[in-house]
């Protein structure tokens, strides 16, 4: 239900019923909605025989140009070391650390992010969450984070909303 529900909301599919609004708006009638968006969801897909630094490169082109400047993202994401390593060599912890570099690229004010933390160790689990609290903290950004770790949950987020056999529980 947690990737279904951040699917209908990026419009990436259809719900059978009801509707879901970011910023007040259906995104499947104001597309503009979605350009206020960045997501990682189940796990960062680029190309393989690209590197870190060149897909990003590659998705800022795609978006006309405007961007954060990708040498910041990379470093703040732990991939600095490592941003012309070809994607496909890398680990999949730096997968999701490219993954959250890439949903952030064009500043968006909504950042969702699907179970950020898989493929993690326990060290770059804490270096994911820091880095997520500082996108509020220090960015003033809205995180929606869907985990099924409640501790990992617990420790990052303000507020919560439980989805219990299809049903929200606040």
């Amino acid at each position: 239900g947690k990737t279904t529900t951040i699917r209908i909301l990026l419009d990436l599919v259809r719900p059978s019923h009801g509707k879901a609004y970011l910023f007040g708006k259906d995104p499947r009638r104001d597309r503009s909605t979605l350009r206020r968006v960045g997501a990682l969801v189940e796990g960062a897909a680029f190309y393989p025989y690209l590197s870190g630094r060149a897909n990003l490169e590659l998705l800022r082109r795609m978006n006309g140009g405007k961007s954060q400047p990708i040498e910041g993202l990379l470093d703040r994401v732990g991939l600095k070391a490592h941003a012309d390593d070809r994607f496909g060599s890398y680990s999949t912890g730096m997968k999701q650390r490219l993954g959250i570099a890439a949903s952030l690229l064009h500043d968006p004010d909504l950042v969702i992010l699907d179970v950020p933390t898989n493929g993690l160790d326990p060290v770059g689990m804490v270096e994911m969450r820091d880095l997520i609290r500082s996108l509020v903290d220090r960015d003033g950004k809205t995180v929606f984070l869907s985990s099924h770790h409640l501790g990992e949950v617990e420790q990052i987020c303000d507020r919560v909303a439980i989805i219990d056999n299809g049903h929200l529980l606040r």
